[in-house]
């Protein structure tokens, strides 16, 4: 399977390294106040990309960490009750009713 998974990632690598040599053009931006910026396209892909991708990232990693920490607490707070000692019901004598004339 570990190998699957490098192979999938030496693809990806592969596809992303064609794309890049097949694209390699400036692209112009207008920015603010008529700023024009000349930017690669493969960088530019690769910024909006990670802009999509790092908040999305971090707030999964966010989301994970504290559905983890809740599964730590409710798994302490499970083995605190099971070390609790079980109460023994007493028996109590039973006391007779005297019907009541």
């Amino acid at each position: 399977m570990q190998f699957l998974k490098i192979l999938f990632w030496f693809l990806l690598a592969f596809v992303a390294a064609l794309f890049t040599y097949g694209n390699w053009t400036r692209v112009q931006i207008n920015l603010w106040s008529g700023l024009i910026a000349d930017v690669n396209l493969p960088l530019l892909l690769l910024v909006t990309f990670l802009i999509g991708f790092v908040p999305t990232y971090l707030y999964l990693g966010t989301v994970r960490w504290r559905l983890r920490q809740r599964l730590t607490t409710c798994e302490r707070m499970l083995a605190d009750a099971r070390a609790l000692p079980v109460a023994t019901p007493v028996a109590t004598p039973a006391i007779a009713e005297e019907p009541v004339a």
